[in-house]
């Protein structure tokens, strides 16, 4: 590969750039074919002859590494990087890097305005006025949700990295406590922390031990009425389990930006579930988080192009 003239290819960069940002930097390390989306049946046709593949959630499996005679880098445009077989990509002395930090405050800011409308309904009491409510009312005000104050609220948070140490920050500028609940901490504390948070935010990644981490079981640990927040990965949750949870009042509402599957079918659980928000995996996509991403992707070629590859996965 020359490392003046590498060939580039995004195989999904609409949703990191849908034409806000420009793609500049990156056409001027090489040639570049940016696509905005890569079906299945076309992601090895169109990876096969790229010697750097960037990627954001267009799966890179074995069968299609062995298929990239040229291929010496991968780069994932985002933090989780399970679409790649990184274990296949280190066999082939391929690196893989991925983008951490770069979306921190804006998931941060998300999962309080997703706790915030839980806690206010600002957005469906906006709509009922709209639609005349307040117009038609005998009294000056009127709520159609219990209004919660955050102040004094104790949340437990799931994962003490960047965004939970965010989330943390937040959530004491509005006057809440925080317990934080961490992969070193053992059954009983995790029960404890369970048991008196008003409101539990999940910020972990997904692993084998964090995948169902909310099921039935830990839902009974729960307190009674308590908010549930998920801006983390869509497996942390059995959503039947939640859903069910929610329609038998032992939730009193729940938050999420992740599902189980991406976009979601039209049966999931939760579509159906009262008190239930749900927001369409945009808690990373400010304009300003994006950039970042941008920017350390196109850092993170350069660095392994001069030979000190950085934030690489899987060497």
């Amino acid at each position: 590969m020359s490392q003046s003239s590498p060939k580039i290819v995004v195989l999904d960069g609409y949703t990191l750039n849908p034409g806000d940002l420009s793609w500049a930097d990156l056409e001027a390390i090489g040639p570049c074919t940016i696509h905005g989306h890569t079906p299945s049946d076309q992601i090895e046709a169109r990876s096969k002859d790229a010697d750097i593949l960037l990627t954001n959630k267009t799966p890179l499996a074995a069968g299609v590494l062995q298929k990239c005679p040229n291929l010496r880098y991968i780069g994932v445009l985002a933090t989780g990087y399970n679409v790649v077989d990184t274990q296949a990509a280190k066999q082939k002395g391929i690196p893989v890097t991925n983008i951490p930090g770069y979306g921190s405050d804006s998931v941060a800011q998300h999962t309080m305005a997703l706790l915030l409308e839980l806690a206010r309904g600002v957005g469906q009491h906006s709509e009922s006025v709209r639609s005349g409510e307040w117009s038609n009312q005998v009294h000056f005000c009127y709520w159609k949700t219990p209004q919660w104050e955050l102040t004094g609220k104790t949340i437990g948070i799931v994962g003490r990295g960047a965004i939970g140490q965010a989330v943390a920050r937040l959530a004491e500028a509005f006057g809440m406590k925080v317990r934080f609940i961490t992969r070193q901490g053992g059954e009983a504390e995790k029960k404890e922390i369970f048991a008196q948070a008003d409101v539990l935010s999940l910020h972990c990644p997904l692993t084998p031990e964090t995948e169902n981490l909310i099921n039935a079981e830990s839902l009974g640990w729960m307190k009674k009425g308590a908010f549930l927040l998920n801006t983390s990965r869509g497996p942390l949750l059995d959503e039947s389990a939640v859903a069910g949870a929610l329609r038998a009042g032992t939730l009193a509402g729940v938050a999420v930006d992740v599902l189980r599957r991406e976009p979601p079918s039209p049966d999931n659980p939760l579509l159906s579930a009262p008190n239930c928000l749900i927001t369409p995996h945009l808690a990373w996509a400010t304009k300003e988080a994006r950039q970042r991403l941008m920017d350390i992707a196109v850092q993170n070629i350069k660095n392994f192009l001069a030979g000190s590859p950085e934030n690489v996965v899987n060497l």
